[in-house]
């Protein structure tokens, strides 16, 4: 059988793509390409960038965390040695009392080499490194000491020479003892540089870096690298030259090792003049930004290259595609007032036109059921008299919608106004309106408003319950601030009384030359000394548990159970099932708060005889498990009865807990049943990669 040409065009094979395809199919590769090479330039240069801040960022860090921490131990320490210069035994002065005590002093704190005592000439008088009745010369590191003797203020000294009695190259701490306006002698401890090497080491940078310790003179306190041969001797210059010019910030210089370094310091307060600096070798933290940056040179003149072709292309295909997307556009406008009407449908919103002149309000389906007037057949828009929507307004409201539409049309500004809408035998729902007056044309009227109708009433019963929460949270804080207030008042003051009392008694007993019921009385102060500092300590405890921020969440745990079952009677028990490793502050701060708050309602309503608390952590979030054998209660009855005050509080407990979970997106659940018992299961999410 013959087949015709027609009929082999049809069947045939499909013809190649024309010469405009093939132009269109050339041009979008190379427009593909084109910002490929660009963004992977860029991108290698940006993760070099910041790569090269992550570095920095850490050398801020650390420099910044050792300065803190070793400015704590020197304060932590300079509060000691104050606190003994106000001894009494210095007052006579008792020297050999003195010794004693400042051994005592120097046995409780290791990194002291020795306590010196010293009269404003510099000679000592007393040093802990000989016995009261040896010869004792002038005291070294006369700066720091004619700094006290001048200022009349605590200073902080440099790393001095090598003592003539220790053989150590020490650190000085001095204060001045003072009485009756009188400077009487010179207190001074010598610390060992062991701490503030140790705290160097442990801030975790990077192998490579550099970091060391200065004086304000600019001689080496501790150092990361050879630390033994450089203690004591002066910085390189270009370090002097930084805390000369700045406390604190970088500058480039090469180490003592011959390395070029860009250097992050810091001056430490409170410390005379230490600093502490970072070093990061210049070439390691250099090398990615410079492979980037020929990436990103070579990316760009291929881009150049791939540019022009592109131009050409698009140049005679742009002609021919004008026709086309000028016919999308069209169809695209035609099709925008349905879009918006879909929109607003699926966002649940009510679309209007105010006219103030006419007085009508025309309103969707959606509208007229927000602002509260019978709609028209579904789909269709209606309209009512504005008096109408007016009348359906809360009373209190209708003044300041009246006063938006007023000014949205005498300034032109748009309208956002919220306001309540009566319904019958309901509550009050909350509208909000948004508008805008419509560009005025030539056959535009005066005094049209359009705008949106939304629902708000989730939204405003959400604030109001939040603001009830704040307020029985600031009432509960207060109430918390009182019992504090009270306990230091009933407690301590009482027995700071009693102190003063028993002060006044011993001096009566002294002065009577009884000396045997002075030593009874002096006993039975200490013990109330002693009470004084307990109270004291337990209040602070209750406001701030140190241990936490020292030791984690485990041992202030451990800690609260511990003293609250000796306080109270009830056993309590903690379980922690997996290893000690330290959570972000804010997670341990919020899980030892709701422990905390658990034990408070325990107490207060429970009558248990027992606690437990149960603590996991796992790989992505924080289970906390409370449980008493208490009394119990409905868990209904507690969510839907207002009931007693004791139940109100039990209430207010568990939103301060579900509180602090919401800010760290935690849940919590509740279990618990009359004569057996509650039980509380907490759960928080855990970042990945936890602060440190």
């Amino acid at each position: 059988m013959n087949i015709r040409p027609r009929d082999a065009a049809i069947h045939g094979s499909q013809p190649p793509l024309s010469r405009g395809s093939r132009r269109t199919f050339i041009a979008l590769a190379l427009a593909a390409a084109i910002p490929v090479l660009l963004l992977s330039g860029w991108v290698a240069t940006l993760m070099a960038q910041q790569q090269r801040d992550l570095a920095r960022n850490a050398a801020v860090a650390s420099a910044t965390r050792v300065a803190e921490r070793v400015a704590s131990d020197i304060a932590a320490q300079i509060a000691v040695l104050e606190a003994e210069a106000a001894s009494a035994t210095l007052d006579r002065p008792d020297l050999a009392a003195f010794y004693a005590e400042a051994e005592r002093l120097r046995q409780a704190h290791p990194l002291w080499e020795t306590v010196e005592l010293a009269g404003p000439d510099g000679a000592q008088i007393v040093n802990l490194l000989r016995s009261l009745e040896e010869e004792l010369g002038p005291t070294s590191d006369r700066q720091s000491f004619d700094a006290v003797v001048q200022t009349r203020q605590p200073v902080i000294g440099g790393i001095g020479p090598a003592g003539l009695i220790s053989g150590k190259r020490l650190v000085a701490l001095r204060v001045p003892v003072i009485r009756d306006g009188i400077l009487r002698y010179v207190l001074s401890v010598r610390l060992a540089t062991n701490a503030v090497s140790s705290i160097l080491r442990d801030a975790g940078a990077p192998e490579g870096w550099v970091g060391t310790i200065v004086d304000a003179d600019g001689n080496t306190i501790a150092r990361t690298r050879a630390e033994v041969e450089e203690l004591g001797h002066p910085a390189n210059p270009a370090l002097q030259a930084a805390i000369r010019h700045a406390p604190n910030g970088f500058y480039t210089g090469p180490t003592l090792e011959g390395a070029n370094v860009e250097v992050v310091y810091r001056t430490l307060k409170h410390t005379g003049g230490w600093s502490v600096h970072f070093g990061m070798p210049v070439a390691t933290l250099n090398a990615p930004v410079s492979r980037s940056y020929v990436v990103l040179g070579g990316g760009s003149f291929v881009s150049i290259g791939l540019a022009l072709a592109l131009v050409g292309l698009v140049g005679r295909d742009m002609a021919q595609r004008r026709a086309g997307e000028q016919a999308r556009f069209s169809l695209a406008l035609r099709s925008s007032e349905e879009q918006g009407a879909v929109a607003a449908e699926a966002a649940e919103l009510g679309t209007l036109r105010w006219d103030t002149v006419a007085r009508r309000v025309t309103g969707s389906a959606r509208a007229a059921e927000l602002l509260g007037w019978r709609a028209a057949a579904e789909g269709r828009d209606s309209a009512v008299d504005a008096d109408t929507v007016l009348q359906a307004v809360e009373p209190e409201d209708r003044g300041r919608l009246s006063e938006a539409l007023r000014r949205s049309l005498a300034e032109g500004t748009p309208l956002d106004v919220e306001f309540r809408v009566n319904r019958l035998d309901r509550e009050p729902r909350w509208v909000r309106v948004a508008g805008r007056v419509p560009q005025l044309h030539e056959d535009t009227p005066d005094g049209l408003i359009y705008g949106v109708v939304s629902d708000i009433e989730p939204r405003k019963r959400a604030e109001a319950e939040r603001s009830a929460l704040l307020r029985r949270l600031g009432e509960a804080q207060e109430n918390e601030q009182r019992r504090i207030a009270r306990e230091l008042h009933d407690q301590v003051g009482q027995t700071v009384t009693g102190l003063s009392l028993g002060l006044k008694s011993m001096e009566r007993l002294l002065a009577r030359g009884a000396t045997a019921e002075a030593g009874r009385q002096m006993e039975w102060l200490q013990a109330l000394a002693g009470e004084i500092g307990r109270d004291i300590h337990r209040a602070a405890v209750d406001l701030r548990p140190t241990a936490l921020d020292d030791l984690g969440l485990r041992e202030a745990l451990a800690t609260l159970l511990r003293d609250w079952s000796q306080r109270h009677g009830i056993r309590a028990d903690l379980e922690c099932l997996n290893e000690a490793t330290r959570l972000p502050a804010a997670i341990e701060t919020a899980v030892y708060r709701i422990v905390q708050e658990a034990l408070t309602n325990v107490l207060k309503h429970a009558r248990a005889a027992s606690v437990s608390v149960s603590v996991e952590k796992r790989t992505t979030e924080m289970r906390v498990v409370i449980e008493d054998d208490g009394v119990g209660f409905n868990v209904e009855d507690l969510r839907d009865r207002s009931g007693s005050d004791g139940q109100a509080k039990l209430r207010l407990g568990l939103s301060g807990i579900r509180e602090r979970l919401s800010l760290l997106g935690g849940t919590l659940t509740l279990e618990s049943s009359p004569d057996v018992g509650t039980t509380l299961f907490v759960t928080i999410p855990v970042p990945h990669h936890p602060e440190p």
